[in-house]
């Protein structure tokens, strides 16, 4: 047994116990039924004697589960780092024993973290990137009009009634009217948008082709006929460099080319210097953690584990996706999921030990007034009030954090 897991029994008895068993008949009386009582109406000291004590230990003892961790953690000094197991030792009439499984924080040694070889990369903006830039800015406000006279081409919006059929029978999902396709993006399967180039307005066309060998199991590899007819093709038109454009983008101070360019190349600095910046802490900490000592119990990680796993679930609601969704399509489950997490949790329990333990030895103590302040900016940033935002975050978690922020400096310094 490692040396952070200790097993301490706790023993609920007299009369906390028979509070219990009264508590656990109680609840079960309304259903218990004896020769000569109506249902409901047995005695406690009858129903004792005819059927036993015994049958009420299971629901007792889930009574008391609460009780007896609060008097182990009361009568012994430790810190849990993850939820404890609990087996039953001993249960009678007269008492249940109780065996915790406590996991308290492993020992941790600092290898060394300060002056550890990492330098953070130097960043700048090309002229090219600045350009591609600003394009891509044009095409998300431009105007997308009808190209009457036009031809399919790559880059051009064709308007598209189609219809699928695999095996002589229509296919489902696989058939639309007045559907805006853009040519080049590959929302189909390949070949079909190449099929389209060089068609007009009003053209009908049949296209044969086979769906790919990674498709969905019922279709992969099979032939499918298309028959498409172009409805309408329409064309992108970039917006002019000007003062519109300019205060389309929320540039009101802004008036020429060169200027836009400044500007896109200011904020794309500050992303890069931003990318650059948390990729120099993720370096730092992997190569300090690799010279962290430490042996990480199998109940953190798994903790840790489902900790990922409920981000990720909330990650994928958020693009309208449930877990088991997810699961269907990457054709994965619960459990080879979660293994697959575990490098991930590994990584970011030895970061928190990490981090934690250089707190620790640097004696960084975080000022209430900190604190204060920062809990007033997070507030100010989450536009709720200061009693709100405690209502979500509590005094210990703002200061902690802070705390974190500090030994990341050293690391860095």
């Amino acid at each position: 047994m490692q040396k952070n897991v200790k097993e301490i029994e706790i023993s609920i008895e007299g009369k906390e116990w028979e509070e219990a068993l009264d508590k656990a008949y109680k609840a079960k009386k309304k259903d218990i039924k004896l020769d000569g009582f109506r249902k409901g109406t047995v005695p406690k000291d009858v129903y004792f004697k005819q059927v036993g004590a015994e049958s009420l230990f299971m629901d007792a003892i889930n009574l008391s589960i609460d009780s007896a961790y609060q008097k182990m953690m009361a009568d012994n000094k430790i810190e849990p780092v993850c939820q404890p197991s609990v087996d039953v030792t001993h249960v009678c009439k007269n008492e249940a024993t109780f065996k915790f499984r406590i996991i308290e924080k492993p020992e941790i040694k600092l290898g060394k973290y300060k002056k550890i070889g990492i330098k953070k990369e130097d960043v700048k903006v090309s002229k090219e990137e600045i350009e591609t830039e600003i394009n891509r800015l044009r095409n998300q406000y431009a105007d997308v009009i009808e190209d009457n006279d036009g031809i399919v081409e790559k880059g051009l919006t064709a308007v598209i009634n189609f219809k699928g059929i695999v095996d002589g029978k229509e296919l489902e999902g696989g058939s639309g009217e007045a559907y805006p396709l853009e040519i080049g993006s590959n929302s189909f399967i390949p070949g079909f948008e190449e099929a389209l180039i060089g068609m007009k307005i009003g053209e009908e066309k049949i296209i044969n082709l086979k769906f790919p060998e990674d498709y969905v199991d019922k279709l992969k590899g099979k032939d499918v006929e298309f028959t498409v007819k172009i409805e309408g093709i329409k064309k992108r038109v970039l917006p002019e460099l000007n003062k519109d454009f300019y205060e389309d983008l929320g540039y009101d101070d802004i008036t020429t080319e060169n200027e836009l360019e400044s500007k896109i190349s200011k904020h794309l600095l500050e992303r890069k210097e931003a990318d650059a910046e948390n990729s120099y802490i993720d370096q730092l900490l992997k190569k300090a953690t690799e010279n962290l000592e430490v042996e990480i119990n199998p109940e953190i990680i798994a903790e840790e584990v489902k900790r990922i796993l409920e981000q990720y679930t909330q990650q994928l609601q958020m693009q309208g996706i449930t877990l088991d969704q997810y699961f269907e399509l990457t054709k994965t489950n619960k459990e080879s999921t979660e293994k697959m997490m575990e490098p991930e949790a590994i990584n970011r329990i030895k970061s928190r030990y990490l981090l934690e333990k250089i707190a620790e030895k640097e004696k960084i103590v975080i000022e209430k007034t900190a604190v204060e302040e920062e809990i007033t900016k997070l507030a100010e940033a989450y536009q709720t009030t200061e009693e709100e935002f405690l209502k979500m975050v509590d005094k210990n978690t703002v200061e902690y954090d802070l705390k974190m922020r500090q030994a990341i400096e050293i690391l860095k310094s």
